[in-house]
């Protein structure tokens, strides 16, 4: 059963060896409000993203913030993953993606935070487009 706009467990990368993988031999890029960490696995699996948001504690001493934070994260991802998946759906193989945010403003609103998803995923997407054009 595939569900566009839902986030489900699944979809969530949470093995503490698939995400020591991610960050020792993941590449990565910055967008203003994120750092994005990403990981091409070869291996085809029933779910082709797995995603880890992170809020740091460091920056953001109330958990209520954090977790406002990673709410209006998660919320942006279920509702454009599409933009993701789509292309993800053509080639063999899986990606792991970390998502930290690293603003400063604890006050971000969702239009924000869904405009910066949107450009980290098509970002996302193009990088998985030439990817898989070179192995060809």
């Amino acid at each position: 059963m595939n569900r566009p706009f839902t986030f489900r467990k699944a979809e969530r990368l949470s093995h503490r060896t698939q995400i020591d993988n991610l960050f020792n031999e993941g590449l990565s890029f910055n967008l203003p409000s994120f750092k994005v960490f990403y990981l091409m696995q070869a291996s085809r699996s029933d779910i082709p993203v797995k995603v880890l948001m992170t809020v740091s504690k460091k920056k953001f001493k109330r958990a209520v913030d954090r977790n406002r934070i990673r709410r209006l994260m998660r919320e942006a991802y279920r509702l454009h993953k599409r933009i993701l998946t789509d292309k993800l759906a053509a080639i063999p193989g899986c990606i792991h993606i970390a998502l930290i945010y690293v603003g400063d403003r604890k006050d971000i609103g969702f239009e924000e935070t869904e405009q910066q998803m949107i450009r980290c995923l098509e970002r996302l997407g193009g990088m998985v487009d030439s990817s898989s054009g070179s192995s060809t």
